[in-house]
């Protein structure tokens, strides 16, 4: 089941886009502005967002900006009232993957969200910037080669891919890898480093522990 974040403030549309996305099996979280978005991406993983831009305290196109600029990635639909082409641009440049104007069609939204999470996900891969993680069978490739990793590197690699953009805590990491084994944080050190050493952009949070961004 994918996750969606809806950012609307339209209460009447945001029933209806919730019982339209409730019926084809999308997990939906809700939010009426800006800033209820961002204190809920910071703790929550989306596959999908989809923002109106003219919503209270941080409209949609500041937010994205922001999010882009912190490293994130989710792919993001703009469904919005604005329709001239300063705005269409606008969506674009801060980071959109597509950008719907209302009214629309609601099978037409579903076409492009589906397109969109295939084009993210397909056959449960992960794509990151030059590097593919297929989750199913644990392998990574990058610039479409096979990187062998170690099975510890594998655990590693899967947890920071699913969680692209968002701070992870080492001792989430030593949880993950101390299932019937016991890791020290110095050894987490040298698996991220040969991570390092592949390409992978993980880069270290003083005090908290790891953060994997784009390139």
């Amino acid at each position: 089941m994918k996750n969606i974040l809806l950012l609307e403030d339209n209460e009447i549309l945001s029933e209806t886009l919730i019982e339209l996305f409730d019926a084809e099996e999308f997990s939906v979280v809700h939010v009426k502005d800006g800033q209820e978005a961002l204190d809920v991406i910071f703790i929550s993983k989306f596959d999908l967002m989809i923002f109106d831009v003219n919503v209270p305290f941080i409209n949609g196109f500041e937010l994205l900006k922001d999010l882009r600029e912190s490293g994130n990635r989710t792919p993001v639909i703009f469904l919005t009232a604005l329709s001239d082409i300063a705005s269409l641009s606008r969506g674009f440049e801060v980071g959109a993957d597509d950008y719907i104007k209302k009214p629309f069609d609601f099978d037409e939204l579903l076409i492009r969200i589906r397109a969109l999470l295939r084009k993210y996900y397909i056959d449960n891969k992960i794509e990151i910037d030059n590097f593919i993680f297929d989750i199913d069978n644990k392998e990574l490739y990058k610039d479409g080669k096979f990187v062998k990793l170690t099975p510890y590197e594998s655990i590693i690699t899967k947890f920071m891919f699913q969680n692209f953009g968002k701070n992870v805590s080492k001792y989430e990491l030593l949880d993950i890898l101390n299932e019937g084994n016991e890791m020290s944080e110095g050894a987490l050190r040298v698996h991220i480093n040969s991570l390092r050493k592949i390409g992978l952009p993980i880069i270290t949070i003083r005090g908290v522990g790891y953060r994997f961004e784009a390139l």
